[in-house]
């Protein structure tokens, strides 16, 4: 006869935890005879079988047959020889125990056992199923909020959105519709969901990208960079491998629905695309629009930076508020991003405040000092060794040691970069503020 009363329990485990019917009977034989094993009157080989058939339990202990002893482990002979004719002193046999004898305590214990090894299969079952689907977009149901992690329910897998992989200006209820992505699967996850979303990495947009672009798809255009203020603004860098296709009206699409789409998904977030290019300078160029800039050069003192000038009125668009644009900038780029003001048609304060900026970088002294030097006429490196060290020490006002140590610094700026000592008469007469030529770009003019 069939065991209806363990079937009922099988079957709605099975079908409400997506867990396999031979993991929940082993489940059931594993926690049953670890149960066991904590009763006094049962050994250690102490065996529990469900017939796969039938589902009948039946539970086995091995006793050793004796006439002397008796108690926990022993078994007389003459019962002995009721369940094996020719049973001997010294014998071991396997009886078989009724599943009452277990007792409540048991039953109890093995509930708690039973639960453990169903909830290790189901994050098995979990791990197995998305450990090769990281950076997939998958669609759920918010199931539960607590602080600002969003439990999320996928199919039958409850997943966990982090707050800090939220869009922050994103509001979200139990009940809401949520698409995300996995960024992480783990197999030891105890307490907590197994696979971690995300809505606020870069990737993210990648793949969104992926899907609303069938140029992207294709493999027509190839998205190079992203980078990411999650749910601010987001720069995505694109090229085309096919002449005929533009990259960038590929991803706005026709009338701006595909990045319509997409801003939509993103809670409104803005998004710039830049067209890739292998020059940084061009990059840079197409990453700080719509600010039109005065230069841009490589820096060839420091690694992997770029100095851009923009004019006055262009400067706060191309820093972006609060440095945003900037920023992005540098993060889509991998290069180091400077961005001053050019100095043309600048103010004598503004003017001057840059030199003595310049100074104090340059040779890290305090501005005070900067100052200084900046009111005795000199501006700049050039300026400072086009004169003798007397003659800077006399009209700076400076004390012997700072003096000595300004133009030694400025001597040795100079063999680095190339500048000699004995410049031309227009060259020595840039580091100066009374014939300095007019500057377009941060240079020597006041």
């Amino acid at each position: 006869m069939m065991n209806q009363a363990l079937l009922a329990v099988v079957s709605s485990i099975e079908k409400e935890r997506g867990v396999s019917r031979e993991t929940v009977l082993i489940a059931i034989e594993q926690a049953l005879q670890q149960a066991a094993r904590h009763n006094a009157d049962f050994t250690s080989d102490l065996r529990v079988t469900i017939d796969r058939a039938s589902l009948n339990l039946r539970i086995f202990d091995k006793l050793v047959v004796s006439d002397e002893k008796s108690g926990r482990g022993f078994i007389s002979l003459a019962r002995a020889r009721r369940l094996k004719p020719d049973a001997q002193a010294g014998e071991t046999v396997e009886v078989e125990i009724p599943p009452a004898r277990l007792g409540r305590i048991a039953a109890q214990t093995s509930r708690q056992v039973i639960l453990q090894k169903i909830r290790e299969a189901e994050r098995s079952n979990v791990y197995t199923e998305y450990k090769d689907r990281l950076n997939e977009i998958v669609t759920g149901t918010v199931s539960n909020i607590v602080k600002r992690d969003v439990y999320v329910m996928v199919g039958r897998n409850e997943m966990i959105l982090p707050g800090r992989e939220r869009i922050p200006s994103e509001e979200l209820n139990v009940g809401d519709p949520v698409r995300a992505m996995i960024v992480r699967v783990d197999s030891e996850a105890i307490g907590r969901p197994a696979v971690t979303l995300s809505r606020a990495c870069p990737e993210f947009v990648k793949v969104l990208f992926r899907l609303e672009v069938a140029e992207i798809a294709d493999g027509i255009v190839e998205v190079m960079a992203v980078a990411r203020d999650p749910g601010c603004r987001c720069k995505i860098a694109v090229r085309t491998l096919d002449d005929k296709v533009d990259p960038v009206g590929a991803c706005v699409g026709q009338r701006g629905a595909r990045v319509r789409n997409i801003v939509n998904e993103l809670c409104g977030e803005k998004i710039d695309i830049v067209r890739w290019s292998d020059d940084i300078k061009t990059l840079v160029a197409q990453s700080l629009l719509p600010a039109k800039l005065d230069s841009i050069e490589i820096n060839p003192d420091e690694r992997r930076t770029v100095e851009v000038v923009a004019a006055p009125d262009q400067y706060k668009l191309a820093i972006g508020k609060f440095g945003q644009n900037v920023r992005l900038t540098c993060q889509l780029t991998g290069w180091r991003v400077n961005v001053r003001k050019s100095l043309a048609g600048a103010s004598f304060e503004e003017q001057k405040a840059q030199a003595v900026r310049t100074l104090a970088e340059t040779f890290s002294i305090p501005s005070s000092t900067a100052s200084q030097i900046v009111d005795a006429g000199f501006l700049t490196v050039e300026g400072i060794i086009a004169t003798d060290e007397a003659s800077f020490m006399a009209a700076t006002g400076l004390d012997a040691v700072s003096a000595r140590g300004v133009y030694a610094a400025a001597q040795a700026v100079a063999a680095i970069t190339g500048l000699g000592a004995d410049q031309d008469e227009e060259a020595a007469g840039s580091g100066t503020a009374g014939d300095a030529p007019d500057s377009g770009d941060g240079g020597d003019s006041l």
